[in-house]
């Protein structure tokens, strides 16, 4: 369930709907007239942000991963746009064909809430999360802020560009907004389409302040190019790496915010292809590949299944459509 306090209303919201005609019944080729249920061999997991971004990370990893369990081959495909709008609206079109995943994350639900878009999370199928991450705000190592409470002064006594990476209603704009409204402050946000693209401006001073997943940033603040301010959460990394990062809560800011990762295929699938790549998911999350994939990136492990992550997916919208409209 998302973590998620101290609401506000995003603003900047319009971005026109996005129509595209779903195919009609259900494709049940590969199913081997009645047999055991094939997905075929040209397999696509579809990532609706821009390379670089741990939406990527994410899509990549889990796609080698289900190559080593299934033994088919992936390929991979970004299909950036309106900060997952596009992606999520061209796999909308995809109804009924069980050889394509997509990677998501929160943005599913963050764009069906606040945008006129032709989908929610109930217009595909839920496979699997893999578990949640929390945001890091960062700095350039030579920036004179220690702290998120020293952006927020800062933002106090004059603009603080903020980049901002998924669209006027994604991520780090619902996090943002939180942080404005509770600390009654205003940023200047600046766009950018990917987390990679937002981490390469902080680093080139294009702007002050980045939020950004552990798992896009480590070798950056290994290297100290880029400096921890605050973890918009609750409670501490426990990676040894991270756990000396204070909260938000910690710093006065009563803000937390949590994003899931998973899968999900399209919509209108046979029940033997969903539970052909339920039982695929569930083998993933049994092998190396998955454990170097959620520790290398930081996350935390919660892995749910099919109906279960149908279920978190409804409460988690629950929770961000009452903090939206508080």
């Amino acid at each position: 369930m998302a973590a998620l306090k101290k609401t506000a209303l995003v603003a900047g919201l319009g971005v026109a709907a996005l129509t595209l005609g779903a195919c009609a019944g259900v494709d049940t080729s590969g199913s081997g007239g009645g047999g055991e249920f094939d997905p075929g061999d040209r397999l696509t997991m579809i990532v609706p942000m821009g390379a670089g971004g741990g939406s990527d990370l994410s899509g990549r990893s889990i796609a080698a991963g289900l190559e080593e369990v299934t033994g088919k081959s992936f390929s991979v495909e970004n299909q950036d746009g309106g900060g997952g709008a596009v992606g999520y609206s061209n796999f909308l079109g995809l109804q009924g064909k069980a050889d394509s995943l997509l990677a998501t994350e929160t943005a599913l639900i963050n764009l069906a809430l606040t945008q006129d878009v032709p989908f929610s999370w109930e217009s595909f199928t839920p496979i699997m999360k893999v578990g949640q991450d929390s945001t890091i705000m960062v700095v350039p190592s030579d920036a004179q802020y220690e702290t998120c409470t020293d952006v927020v002064d800062a933002a106090k006594a004059g603009d603080v560009r903020m980049a901002v990476s998924g669209g006027a209603t994604g991520n780090d704009a619902i996090q943002f907004g939180l942080i404005e409204k509770d600390q009654g402050v205003a940023f200047q946000r600046v766009p950018y389409e990917s987390g990679g693209e937002a981490i390469a401006a902080a680093l080139g001073g294009h702007v002050d302040v980045a939020l950004t997943n552990p798992g896009e940033v480590i070798g950056q603040l290994e290297s100290g190019d880029l400096k921890p301010l605050c973890v918009i959460a609750e409670e501490r990394y426990e990676y040894e790496e991270l756990a000396d990062i204070p909260t938000t809560v910690e710093q006065g800011i009563d803000v937390t915010f949590s994003q899931y990762r998973g899968i999900i295929a399209p919509g209108g699938i046979s029940e033997e292809a969903v539970q052909y790549w339920v039982d695929a998911s569930k083998e993933y999350v049994e092998t190396d590949s998955f454990e170097e994939y959620m520790s290398t990136n930081y996350m935390q492990v919660d892995p749910l299944f099919g109906d279960d992550f149908a279920a978190y997916l409804k409460d988690y919208e629950a929770d961000l459509k009452a903090g939206l409209g508080d």
